[in-house]
């Protein structure tokens, strides 16, 4: 930086009122390039177009975060405000800080501050599992002629695909049955948990980030990871209607959870009630 750089990027709103203050250029290219790094690693144990993707992602993402600071800083100017709509000058005042005690006031640490009770988890995942199970119903009436093909197919995760091919996916297996609501059931309820814990923490919608969001990205995860897996099950995997049976789950288990009364945590209470004694005052024991 030379001379005249160091000095508008330290001079005051005072000092340069018709040109602005001189800003470093905001970019996002060090997320990218991060992001590009953990998907690489990420193809190591899943997919090796992971990795090919991840890669490109990073070298894009290193190149664009060096031509922002080599061979010169990229700056931006921003205005100033008028006059009138700027802030006061702060008026210095002596004397003693109230100080915080633990718990005191609402004050926190953590978040989130309240959160969706484990049981509404539980009931967003069954929620969602009959959602989905709906969607895949409904692909094997309509296209593979058995409303037995996906739970078969689901099966076939545990237990050896049958030698007779798809006609023995589409016949009805008590033992597949057991096995497929098994794995269904399971996997339902514990992302339903997971919704429960994570939901609060996200910003926006609950329709996004749990209708689509979410089940996108398991979804794309499902489809470099099942090569590896189960080759079988992967060519019998129709992936649209894979993607839209996962959206329902999302879409049913977040509206499920986010009607759910949120219980509020206990990091807020002083000592003595988060330790279960009886105080007086509200003070800590």
């Amino acid at each position: 930086m030379n001379e005249e750089q160091r000095h508008e990027a330290t001079e005051t709103p005072a000092q340069n009122p018709g040109q602005g203050i001189r800003l470093p250029a905001p970019t996002a290219t060090p997320m990218l390039f991060a992001l590009g790094l953990s998907m690489v690693f990420a193809g190591l144990v899943t997919h090796w177009l992971v990795s090919s993707v991840g890669a490109l992602i990073a070298m894009a993402g290193a190149y664009g975060w060096w031509r922002q600071v080599l061979p010169h800083e990229q700056h931006v100017r921003v205005p100033l405000q008028d006059p009138e709509k700027r802030a006061l000058p702060v008026e210095a005042r002596v004397g003693a800080v109230d100080h915080l005690q633990l718990g005191e006031g609402g004050h926190r640490v953590r978040l989130p501050a309240d959160m969706h009770p484990y049981t509404s988890g539980f009931r967003g995942g069954a929620a969602g599992a009959v959602a989905m199970a709906l969607v895949a119903m409904t692909y094997g009436g309509l296209f593979q002629g058995s409303i037995w093909f996906p739970v078969n197919l689901l099966a076939s995760l545990l237990v050896a695909p049958p030698a007779a091919g798809e006609a023995a996916l589409r016949a009805f297996d008590v033992a597949n049955l057991g096995i497929g609501l098994f794995i269904h059931a399971s996997l339902s309820l514990l992302v339903g948990l997971v919704y429960a814990a994570l939901l609060p923490m996200l910003p926006g919608r609950v329709a996004l980030w749990g209708g689509v969001v979410a089940p996108c990205l398991w979804s794309a995860v499902a489809w470099t990871s099942l090569e590896v897996l189960s080759p079988e099950m992967a060519q019998h995997v129709q992936w649209g209607w894979f993607v839209v049976s996962q959206i329902a789950f999302g879409l049913a288990a977040g509206v499920v959870i986010e009607r759910a009364e949120r219980s509020q945590t206990m990091q807020t209470w002083p000592l003595a009630l988060r330790a279960g004694l009886e105080a007086g005052g509200g003070e800590d024991a």
